[in-house]
């Protein structure tokens, strides 16, 4: 094995770990936030949580650019 093929084999997985876990992270507050919004105003829970829902996906969409970026580099 090469140098330059030993950091990309352990890096390119680690790019996949820091976006699974910022995206984690992410999520993780964007739903605490939501749950805290719905808890103080209950009458608005639908929107609040229509909007979580697509920010999750937001969210969710960027780990899996990350995940086929790396599949399509590898």
């Amino acid at each position: 094995m090469k140098g330059g093929t030993v950091g990309a084999e352990l890096l390119l997985p680690l790019t996949v770990a820091i976006a699974a876990v910022g995206s984690g992270l992410g999520l993780g507050k964007a739903v605490g936030s939501a749950m805290d919004a719905m808890g103080r105003q209950p009458e608005a829970a639908g929107k609040i949580q229509t909007g979580m829902i697509i920010g999750a996906a937001f969210i969710e969409a960027l780990t899996i650019y990350a995940l086929v970026a790396v599949i399509l580099l590898k």
